[in-house]
């Protein structure tokens, strides 16, 4: 067997004008028909292995998962978002997953679901039947108030343009491949000057909140203060800095993929009359009009059908990524010390193999316990191993709870002519927004 996986022949200029650059989905998707399973990708003197079987994907992740850390992209942003857990590595990361880990235990994020509904029928009293609404900015703001109440007890309304700004700054500028690995951090262009720009803003903002929470003498029970508060096992707490960084990655990561993956499901729901009606028909039937609570996200079971297949078709974490610090092989082929690896959920989660029709939007696929029938790694919005998510929980509790509470009141028809196009950086997420009209589902 030759000592790289087949790929697609690039010259040296070629990685200047990349179609993974333009179109990343599209060309991963191409790639990984024409190549297999697996695809040797080279760009400069950087070599990937892209991998798109679930059992080399489970050997990356869960069982050779000391040999591999975080991939390039996010090491490359390390200087923006800090070395909290989205970028950290090894005993570092353990530590500070060890500390926060508790906030995230399902009973403590099940107090949160009253806020969650709260915000979103706060949102709903600022509409209109008939009103254009650009839905996935609205999302954004929702799931910003969500996490500032839930995750450090502060309403972050007045902060939450300048927040959104930011953030689209930062997740604008990740998504330029090219200028992560040929573009210097410090070199002065204007993408670095902009994002650095935006982290600091960000900064004075989450700095404010933790502030006002060491001059409270309360303990409001979120993360927040349980981080101020927490010890490691030799009683060690976190450094100002590492609180900074930890709430930075819970902005940025703690509302984007929520509100991104609520931005694509009301985009389904809209091009899927059927799976609309049998969605509103099952919120009617169980809820009548009056809030979700918790108690209430079991007997919703089709709701949570159509969240799940919505994160198939359009995954929050649509790539993987990782890079070999030990030499390994997988499938055969030798991964030398410094090769990348990349998992493409993208690619997985539409892979005829496991799923049938593939492309299309099928809640019911998900009924009769269909992740038991399927190999472990061919659904994994979330990622997996250790370093899964810590907040999956949490955000799927708050994308059932708001879904089912705006439905109620309102449907979306897509606003004619706007374009709906995922940009793959960090996260998925809609590059124009989702522009809708709101239409009320409440008898007048």
């Amino acid at each position: 067997m030759p000592p790289y996986p087949p790929g697609p022949e690039q010259g040296f200029f070629d990685g200047l004008r990349s179609p993974l650059r333009r179109d990343p989905l599209t060309f991963m998707t191409r790639v990984t028909r024409e190549y297999g399973d697996i695809v040797g990708l080279r760009f400069f003197n950087i070599r990937t292995f892209v991998i798109t079987h679930p059992g080399q994907i489970e050997d990356v992740l869960i069982n050779n998962s000391r040999k591999f850390i975080k991939g390039r992209v996010l090491r490359a942003n390390r200087h923006l978002f800090g070395n909290g857990l989205l970028t950290s590595e090894g005993d570092f990361w353990l530590r500070q997953r060890r500390m926060m880990q508790p906030a995230f235990h399902r009973s403590r994020i099940a107090k949160y679901a009253s806020t969650m509904t709260a915000c979103a029928t706060r949102l709903l009293e600022s509409w209109k039947p008939g009103q254009p609404i650009d839905l996935h900015h609205a999302m954004m703001r929702l799931t910003l108030q969500v996490v500032g109440k839930t995750l450090f007890s502060a309403d972050v309304e007045r902060d939450a343009p300048e927040v959104g700004e930011n953030l689209q700054v930062l997740l604008e500028y990740t998504a330029d491949f090219r200028r992560l690995m040929m573009t210097p951090k410090w070199l002065p262009t204007r993408q670095n000057l902009q994002a650095k720009r935006s982290v600091r803003q960000l900064t004075v903002i989450i700095d404010r909140i933790i502030q006002e929470h060491r001059e409270s003498t309360e303990d409001n029970g979120d993360l927040l203060s349980m981080l101020l508060q927490a010890q490691d096992e030799d009683g060690s707490r976190m450094t100002p800095q590492q609180l900074r960084d930890e709430a930075l990655t819970l902005f940025l990561a703690g509302h984007e993929t929520t509100a991104s993956t609520l931005s694509w499901t009301w985009w389904l729901l809209a091009q899927n009359p059927r799976v609309e009606g049998k969605f509103h028909a099952e919120l009617d039937s169980v809820l009548n009009g009056r809030t979700p609570t918790l108690e209430d996200l079991p007997q919703l079971a089709y709701t949570s059908h159509i969240l799940s297949e919505s994160m198939r078709l359009y995954p929050p974490a649509w790539a993987v990524a990782r890079l070999a610090i030990e030499d390994h092989e997988l499938a055969g082929y030798p991964v030398p010390k410094g090769t990348g690896v990349a998992a493409i959920p993208w690619v997985v989660h539409r892979d005829p193999r496991w799923y049938d029709k593939p492309d299309e939007f099928i809640p019911e696929r998900w009924e009769g316990d269909l992740l038991k029938k399927i190999p472990r790694f061919a659904y994994f919005p979330f990622s997996s191993g250790a370093r899964q998510c810590i907040g999956n929980s949490f955000a799927l509790m708050e994308a059932n709870l708001v879904l089912s509470t705006i439905a109620q009141q309102f449907r979306f028809p897509l606003l004619a002519g706007h374009p709906v196009v995922p940009l793959a950086s960090i996260t998925l997420r809609p590059r124009h927004g989702l522009h809708v009209v709101a239409e009320s589902r409440v008898a007048p």
